[in-house]
């Protein structure tokens, strides 16, 4: 009796070639067919298929790899709209990422949470020679050398990754949470942006350079873009950064432009991180000396509403002198001890992000405290 083929999953063709390339490794042939002859071979129509015979090897394959799992089997089952605690940690696999892993993994365990590794990568555009089937399945799709080697290569990284994780889970480096991989083809800052908007985690937990590291790509780095249009919490921690959990966390200073939105963004700041005990330092950046007065007056007045509010808290405040801005931060941070600098970003338009960068984005690059971004 034939063995006639099946579909084991439909998704883009990056996808699908990784898929296809983990399969074969394993002994599986498998086969990439378009949906239907109309769409484009680089679309998100075409199908994973193999011989019936191998299906139960196929999904326990699949079941076997975190990423996989994740990526195929949530490509066929519809949602049931029963969503976790998620917190989303960006991975290049570069010593930054693996910072972001550690602070994510102890953070997800006190707060009972799940990890999301998103990985996100950028292909060029590939458009196959077409040749028609004769076979009924659609255009076969030969693969390009270049992209194979290319998804090879991620694939074996995304599972040295997830096997280190659970290789420090059982040396007990880091603490047992729930993890899963998420693989996307694409711009990385579009695709993490797209994820938080669909799906909300609490956080986004990222790895940044920190102080004495050369600075790239500013204006359009990953982490930047991220961190002015995030719709929740980013957590930016640089590589050198020395603390692993929230509970290290004593002191937070947080910059105030005296906006109606810092308020709120404080209530939100306190509300989500309210098992945790910390300092709290409003802090001004002056750029008026006449109205060093008043600023002091309301930054004080602003100290007795929240003492009120949260009678719990310590709180004082300081005025920084915005001449020599980054300096003057560091000189800051170090005298009063700061752990990590809290901020508010306000949405901008585009010029306004390219000619007058936030201090977010500014700080995130020069020094070695991390940043909370509070949205």
């Amino acid at each position: 009796m034939e063995d006639k083929l099946v579909t084991l999953a439909i998704l883009t063709y990056s996808k699908a070639q990784i898929l296809k390339n983990v399969l074969e490794g394993e002994g599986i042939e498998a086969y990439i067919h378009n949906v239907n002859l109309i769409q484009p071979v680089i679309s998100s129509g075409v199908r994973i298929r193999i011989k019936e015979s191998d299906l139960p090897r196929a999904l326990k394959i699949i079941e076997s790899s975190t990423w996989l799992a994740d990526d195929v089997v949530k490509e066929q089952v519809p949602d049931n709209h029963h969503r976790e605690k998620k917190i989303l940690v960006p991975v290049d696999f570069s010593g930054y990422s693996q910072k972001a892993c550690e602070f994510a993994f102890n953070f997800a365990a006190e707060i009972h949470a799940e990890i999301v590794l998103m990985h996100v990568y950028f292909s060029p555009i590939y458009l196959p020679n077409l040749q028609y089937a004769i076979e009924g399945y659609g255009l076969p799709v030969e693969p390009d050398m270049g992209t194979k080697n290319m998804l090879d290569g991620i694939h074996e990284q995304l599972t040295k990754l997830t096997n280190t994780l659970k290789d420090e889970i059982q040396l007990g480096k880091l603490p047992d949470v729930k993890f899963s991989c998420l693989l996307r083809e694409g711009v990385p800052e579009e695709e993490i942006l797209q994820y938080a908007r669909e799906n909300r985690p609490l956080i986004i937990i990222m790895g940044t350079r920190g102080q004495g590291e050369k600075d790239l790509e500013l204006i359009g780095s990953v982490t930047a873009e991220v961190i002015d249009r995030s719709p929740v919490f980013v957590y930016a921690i640089p590589k050198n950064a020395k603390l692993v959990h929230f509970g290290a966390i004593h002191k937070v200073a947080f910059i105030t432009n005296f906006d109606q939105r810092d308020l709120i963004a404080f209530d939100s700041l306190i509300t989500t991180f309210q098992n945790y005990k910390f300092d709290i330092s409003f802090i001004h950046l002056n750029s008026n000396e006449q109205r060093k007065t008043w600023n002091e007056i309301k930054l004080a007045g602003i100290r007795e509403y929240f003492k009120k509010q949260y009678p719990q808290l310590n709180i004082d405040y300081h005025l920084i002198p915005e001449d020599h801005l980054l300096a003057n931060l560091d000189s800051y941070v170090k005298d009063q001890q700061i752990d990590v600098l809290g901020i508010t970003n306000y949405k901008r338009n585009v010029f306004a992000r390219l000619f007058n960068p936030s201090i977010a984005r500014r700080m995130v690059f020069h020094s070695d405290i991390p940043i909370l971004v509070i949205k």
